[in-house]
């Protein structure tokens, strides 16, 4: 399936999280924007609304540890099979934040 540039660059840094890390959407839009292109979470969850289940798609939170609407169970259960650690129903950023290296 040939996809946008932007949706493939997003799906890109998505395919780059490590199992038992998440990021956020910002931070997703942070890379994307850093490599050249441009982004903003919102385009970002709009691209893993149409083109996330090619990816790990429940690696990518908000900026609080939610995991995504409608698929929070599932979220779940593939995030703590990886070991990502909760504060009540949300992934506990600070432990599982991962940001690629430069």
């Amino acid at each position: 399936m040939e996809l946008p540039d932007h949706a493939d660059a997003v799906l890109s840094v998505v395919e780059s999280i490590p199992p038992g890390r998440v990021m956020s959407y910002g931070a997703i839009a942070d890379v994307v924007r850093a490599q050249g292109g441009v982004a903003s979470a919102r385009s970002v969850g709009t691209v893993m609304a149409r083109y996330g289940g090619m990816v790990c798609w429940y690696r990518v939170v908000n900026s609080v540890g939610r995991t995504p609407l409608g698929h929070e169970l599932r979220a779940r259960a593939l995030l703590a099979a990886e070991g990502v650690p909760f504060r009540g129903d949300r992934v506990d950023m600070r432990a599982a934040a991962w940001y690629p290296e430069d």
